[in-house]
């Protein structure tokens, strides 16, 4: 899988850039205690910047929309985007809002915590998605977040629906979603207490080393709610495919953790979006998307920061091979 065949058709990522602040220490604070820092980086960030720059980074044809601010931080993540082959010229600069920034609290372990204030991010509007129909058009996959307001997500899904495009929805930071956005979503991705969350009071979501038939049942309480490829992320146990378009044999695949000595897990849930979108582009389906997406996504985590951190195709080849 070289770099040129996985570019592809072309991903639209429409959202957030974000200035991530970032404190390392040896463990997160309790609430009302202070503890002492090792370290102190501004990176660049934002959860659909990051998810472009993990997909550019791994031989993906990406598009960003979105909005910064006119200062030095929004000149910091259009240089970061697009020194990872991104194609920037539908991110809007700002006017009267700064660029949108993350406060993070890293740990010794890795583990984080993240506080984020939107800046530029909330003028993103219906009408940048309109802007930006000429690279919606052609789009293979369209990806979203919701670190943006939900009328520009629902807009963008829109667009890359009637386009014909793949709809990749990470349902990140959680919220409830209309109707109307989950039938114009073709794959889901979230996290098992995003899962819990989106199916509602009283659904249970198995834990790690759960059995296939109780995946079952979680799949077909998606595929209830009109959603029928959902990507379950578990962490440090790997992910779970439920696909109700798949053989009967295959509806639920469980995808392995890959290994790793995580130093810093920032943004690998977007090395995992942005991966998963590049391998839908090329054609791949939803669980060789994931094995895929796996392996990016560990490897993230072995280095500080997030898009510089992000693996290139033939680093996640590599592992590939000798797994």
């Amino acid at each position: 899988m070289s770099g040129a065949a996985a570019a592809g058709g072309r991903i639209v990522v429409v959202g957030s850039l974000n200035a991530d602040l970032t404190i390392y220490c040896e463990r997160l604070p309790q609430p009302g205690e202070t503890v002492h820092g090792n370290g102190f980086a501004v990176n660049p960030g934002g959860k659909s910047a990051n998810q472009a720059v993990a997909a550019g980074r791994l031989g993906g044809h990406v598009s960003l929309v979105g909005a910064v601010g006119d200062d030095p931080n929004g000149h910091m993540l259009l240089a970061s985007v697009a020194g990872a082959g991104v194609d920037v010229g539908r991110v809007r600069t700002s006017t009267s809002q700064p660029t949108g920034v993350a406060v993070i609290a890293v740990d010794a372990g890795g583990e984080n915590n993240i506080i984020i204030s939107a800046g530029a991010n909330g003028t993103l509007s219906p009408a940048d998605v309109a802007e930006a129909a000429d690279v919606l058009d052609g789009a293979a996959v369209v990806t979203l977040c919701l670190e943006v307001a939900m009328p520009t997500v629902l807009a963008a899904a829109k667009a890359g629906h009637d386009a014909g495009a793949k709809v990749l929805l990470n349902l990140s930071p959680y919220a409830h979603i209309p109707s109307e956005l989950a039938g114009l979503t073709d794959v889901l991705l979230v996290n098992a207490h995003e899962a819990a969350l989106f199916l509602g009071p009283g659904a249970s979501v198995p834990g790690a080393g759960a059995h296939a038939a109780q995946w079952d049942a979680v799949r077909e309480r998606f595929a209830e709610r009109g959603i029928r490829q959902v990507l379950v992320t578990l962490g440090a146990h790997g992910s779970v495919v439920l696909d109700s378009d798949a053989p009967a044999n295959r509806t639920v695949v469980f995808v392995e953790p890959t290994s790793v000595s995580a130093v810093d897990t920032t943004g690998a849930g977007d090395a995992f979006t942005g991966a998963v979108a590049v391998r839908l582009a090329a054609g791949d389906g939803l669980a060789d998307a994931a094995a895929f997406a796996s392996v990016a996504a560990a490897l993230a985590t072995t280095r500080k920061g997030t898009q510089a951190a992000y693996p290139e195709a033939a680093d996640v080849e590599r592992r590939l091979r000798a797994s």
